[in-house]
């Protein structure tokens, strides 16, 4: 093969197409804003910084609880992909995480991993599966259509009393306490 000769044709589009496919069954951005949090909460504790020839070490005495805080974050992130059904669970571990991250590993990672993994773990509890699209089906003209698809209703105009109609819309109020403007009530209960 030569430098010249095109690769498969579509094969990027192809896999960009599938890895799209595969991000959009589960909570990829939470699992990747969890992930990317437990890289300054790992990171900080154990940096040193330097300025001419003065050394900063920024090391906490509980640099190994950062180091396990860091660690458990990135799992979470990486869980979260792979197991989307424990979603709930490790947004909630993220949370708690970040939250005992601000006193243990210089404010969270300054802040930043803190930040990442608590909107991480929101977004993980808060994200629910899609329902999948139903076909459409295309009739033909002239083609009767099944039996029970959409009721017709003769005499029946939308208006803006529909909230006080029936299920069936058919303008039998669903309302039994007599306080129906449909009954003539004025919204008002009568006394005996």
């Amino acid at each position: 093969m030569s430098a010249e000769t095109p690769a498969a044709p579509g094969q990027f589009d192809r896999r960009r197409l599938q890895f799209r496919s595969w991000r959009g069954t589960r909570p990829f951005w939470a699992g990747l804003y969890i992930l990317i949090a437990g890289f300054p909460i790992m990171y900080f504790p154990y940096a040193h910084l330097q300025l001419g020839h003065l050394t900063i070490a920024m090391a906490t005495t509980a640099g190994a609880g950062s180091l396990i805080i860091g660690v458990l974050l990135v799992v979470l992130g990486i869980s979260v992909w792979f197991q989307k059904h424990i979603r709930t669970f490790a947004g909630v571990a993220a949370i708690l995480l970040a939250l005992v991250s601000l006193p243990v590993s210089n404010f969270g990672g300054f802040i930043m991993g803190f930040l990442f993994a608590l909107i991480g773990g929101a977004m993980a509890v808060a994200w629910s599966p899609g329902v999948p699209p139903q076909p459409e089906v295309a009739w033909a003209p002239g083609t009767p259509q099944p039996e029970g698809d959409v009721p017709q209703t003769e005499g029946y105009t939308p208006g803006a009393d529909d909230r006080l109609r029936g299920s069936d819309g058919m303008g039998v109020a669903n309302d039994l306490s007599g306080t129906s403007p449909l009954d003539g009530a004025n919204g008002r209960h009568s006394a005996g």
